[in-house]
């Protein structure tokens, strides 16, 4: 339990190890599903081929779009993608390098499905029995058999128990034929998915690791500001629940007092911290036009002290001259929401 422990809190350290734990998962989990999937070819010549490819491709595109679902990062790159410019430049190196990771960790799930459907073989035998050379492996010369009626025969060659053309080509025969054809293209699918992830990983910093790490650091960037965001909203609500909840109290408590029912009062202790967290927002409209706000002029990203107030607006609007010669002083100003 401590080992299952351990692995959990380190899928729980960050986003990315969070989603590689869950690509992992999605990766067991077609492996499962192909194992308890029940394969049934058609053994019909107009529909095998469809039904072989079919089983090879479409459940890689879901698991695909699957991947896509339970990323996490996919709302929040369609809403960096589509919000307006504001005071915030959108950054499109940063974007690629979000979709571009999602993808890579979406396929891996496709990529183990393909691998496995390809390494048992029968989606190919399914699919091109109708393709095997019968004049090299069997007896193309057998009599009283139309170029149709072969077709049909071949395309019993997955379903044993009714197929009847073992004068014709040799069931096990052509069965191993078409095996050996489709797990050849397993390995080259695995290898050529293993030489590609080699090479993505140990060329990439060669090339451009500073723009990668620049474009990394700002989408974490972008996905920790979302959950401070979220987080501080989420202490707002509770924050201005609380009151409207005390408030709704003490006018009932007020109520009942001037129709002559003494009850006792008492305030509560954590009324004015609450009150402090609303940080001045304490009506719906104005909330409401801090959210738009955010949206459409996001802060811009440059960290620098509060102006100080001065009689005729901010003092950091303008830009004074500078006076070496004077002395420096420190000015401590206090500030209040309203």
């Amino acid at each position: 339990m401590d080992k299952f422990r351990m692995i959990f809190q380190f899928f729980q350290s960050n986003q990315e190890s969070f989603m590689n734990g869950i690509c992992g998962i999605m990766a067991l989990a077609s492996t499962q599903m192909y194992s308890a999937f029940d394969f049934n070819c058609p053994c019909l010549p107009r529909y095998n081929l469809a039904y072989g490819l079919g089983i090879l491709l479409v459940p890689p595109f879901i698991l695909f779009l699957l991947g896509f679902v339970l990323n996490n990062n996919i709302s929040m790159l369609a809403e960096e993608w589509r919000r307006p410019q504001g005071q915030r430049g959108k950054d499109p190196a940063v974007l690629r390098y979000m979709f571009c990771s999602m993808a890579q960790r979406a396929m891996i799930a496709p990529a183990v499905w393909v691998s496995v459907t390809l390494l048992d073989g029968k989606c190919i035998t399914c699919a091109f029995c109708t393709s095997v050379p019968v004049e090299t492996l069997g007896n193309a010369s057998h009599p009283h058999l139309s170029q149709g009626e072969i077709q049909r025969v071949l395309a019993r060659i997955p379903c044993k128990e009714i197929y009847n053309g073992e004068q014709l080509i040799a069931n096990e025969v052509a069965i191993r034929y078409l095996r050996c054809i489709s797990q050849a293209l397993g390995w080259c699918f695995v290898l050529l998915m293993t030489t590609l992830a080699f090479l993505v990983r140990s060329l990439r910093p060669c090339f451009s690791q500073a723009a990668f790490l620049k474009s990394r650091y700002w989408s974490h960037y972008i996905d920790i500001e979302r959950k401070l965001f979220d987080e501080t909203c989420a202490e707002h609500a509770r924050s201005f629940a609380k009151v409207c909840i005390q408030q709704f109290f003490e006018g009932m408590s007020t109520d009942l007092v001037a129709a002559r029912c003494h009850l006792p009062r008492k305030a509560p202790a954590d009324a004015e911290e609450a009150a402090k967290k609303l940080l001045g927002i304490t009506d719906r409209g104005t909330m409401n036009m801090a959210l738009k706000s955010w949206h459409r002029c996001k802060p811009p990203l440059h960290l620098h002290p509060p102006a100080l107030p001065t009689g005729n607006g901010w003092a950091g609007e303008g830009q004074p001259p500078m006076q070496p010669s004077a002395p420096r002083r420190e000015t401590a100003a206090y500030y209040s929401w309203v």
